[in-house]
């Protein structure tokens, strides 16, 4: 249904910026002048005076519940950001003055002030995705992408290494290639594990799309929890960043996939194989072997990565795994995989062994498979303190393992896909230089938004 082509321009409007938006924005500022002049011409001051107090003080109420919720009883496993919690507060403050419209206003007043009541509720929500950017379209909301399925007509074996593809170009001898790379739905059978997931997400570059593509290394890339492998292509914004290295590269960037690691938005796999599915077999064993019979592909080590729950994944498999990955990154990745207590976890996944669960704490498994010469690229937003503090703790355990590891905060960003986008650009152009694509000309400092850490 969601797929109608009469729907597409709803489904890919913007929740993030554009005319949608600002649309909800303006139309609640002009309910609550509107609801404050019918009040104040209305004549009766104690009406005025009471709206006006319950808007300072349901701002201030909105203030508090929501920093309690973030900051101290951390609700939802993380902060939300001193960003997220200014804009609850303001949405409370209009909400109150409006509210206070529809009580003390009649007849058609009445009605303008209920209807603003509404969007000034939408446009909360829209303020507070914006900072995030979790849903950046309408359709992102019901789970649509857009995005078509692979056919075993885009599906084309590599005949040639990078190299060979390079000196092709170098002599204008390329095979043809389209501007840009494309995203598809894939399905990717659980051969081995049995385990029951969503479709995987595929970006083949230019080169991949050619008739005759050489062999391209990999990423494997997962969003959060709740998401989607969908959720992650549409939220990070890494198609134009790929893009944009395959038009100076020659159509060469990296094939990422994006697999479901947890079977639906409200399920935690804990990227392990557990009483609940063998979400880790899938990951490292059958997307692995679909990816290499089906794509284009190099036998080099691929890199991993992740934001939030789909980071702590990164940071558990990508150790536990080193001969097939050799570059882990993690955003906002956690100290441990999270799904309730751990007495929880370790009696209802793993079977009472809590040696199991234990291995599965990324510093465990970082240790247990030292030394290691992966690259560990571990990022987090300035205002999501826990996470700095997840960021130290992991770091600290793969420089004594003897991994390359690089920190990276990014400035006036919180527990949202803004830091991801700032970290995914230079770990992309990293992993391309590890695997021959090109070279890395800059330094992490010198990119935007990011800030490495000592």
């Amino acid at each position: 249904m969601l797929n109608q082509p009469w729907l597409k321009p709803v489904m890919e409007c913007s929740l993030v910026s554009g005319a949608l938006p600002w649309t909800f924005w303006i139309l609640t500022i002009a309910g609550m002048i509107a609801v404050l002049a019918f009040l104040i011409r209305g004549g009766n001051r104690r009406q005025v005076i009471v709206t006006l107090i319950a808007t300072v003080v349901s701002g201030g109420l909105g203030y508090l519940l929501t920093w309690l919720c973030s900051d101290v009883f951390v609700v939802f496993g993380v902060e939300m950001g001193a960003k997220v919690i200014r804009a609850v507060a303001i949405g409370f403050a209009a909400l109150a003055l409006l509210i206070c419209g529809v009580v003390f206003l009649r007849k058609w007043k009445r009605v303008v002030a209920s209807v603003a009541v509404v969007v000034a509720l939408f446009a909360t929500c829209i303020h507070v995705d914006a900072i995030y950017e979790e849903f950046p379209t309408v359709g992102s909301l019901f789970g649509y992408t857009g995005y078509s399925k692979l056919s075993a007509s885009k599906l084309h074996k590599s005949t040639m290494s990078v190299k060979e593809w390079k000196k092709l170009a170098a002599e204008g001898k390329k095979p043809t290639t389209p501007k840009e790379g494309r995203i598809y739905n894939i399905s990717i059978p659980a051969t081995e594990s049995g385990f029951k997931v969503r479709d995987a997400m595929v970006y083949l570059p230019p080169a991949a799309l050619s008739a005759n593509p050489p062999k391209l290394p990999v990423m494997e890339l997962m969003a959060g929890q709740p998401g989607s492998p969908g959720r992650f292509f549409q939220a990070s914004h890494i198609k134009s960043m790929l893009d944009e290295y395959a038009s100076k590269h020659d159509g060469l960037a990296p094939i990422v996939i994006s697999p479901d690691q947890n079977g639906s938005n409200s399920n935690n796999s804990l990227c392990a194989d557990t009483s609940q599915g063998k979400a880790e077999t899938y990951l490292t064993r059958d997307v692995v072997d679909w990816v290499k019979e089906n794509l284009p592909v190099s036998n080099q080590r691929w890199a991993i990565g992740g934001f939030s729950q789909g980071g702590t994944c990164a940071t558990q498999l990508g150790p536990r795994h080193p001969k097939q990955y050799s570059l882990i990154m993690a955003v906002g990745g956690e100290l441990q995989p999270t799904s309730g207590s751990v007495e929880h976890m370790v009696s209802e996944y793993f079977n009472g062994n809590q040696s199991a669960y234990d291995s599965q704490i990324p510093a465990n498994a970082i240790k247990e498979h030292a030394p290691s010469d992966q690259v560990m690229i571990l990022g987090s937003g300035a205002l999501d303190h826990q996470s700095l503090t997840n960021l130290e703790t992991n770091a600290q355990a793969g420089i004594q393992a003897g991994m390359t590891v690089v920190k990276i905060k990014v400035p006036d960003s919180a527990h949202d896909w803004h830091a991801v986008q700032a970290v995914l650009k230079p770990t992309i152009d990293w992993f391309a230089d590890m695997s021959g694509l090109g070279k890395m000309t800059k330094t992490f400092n010198e990119y935007e938004s990011v800030e490495v850490l000592p």
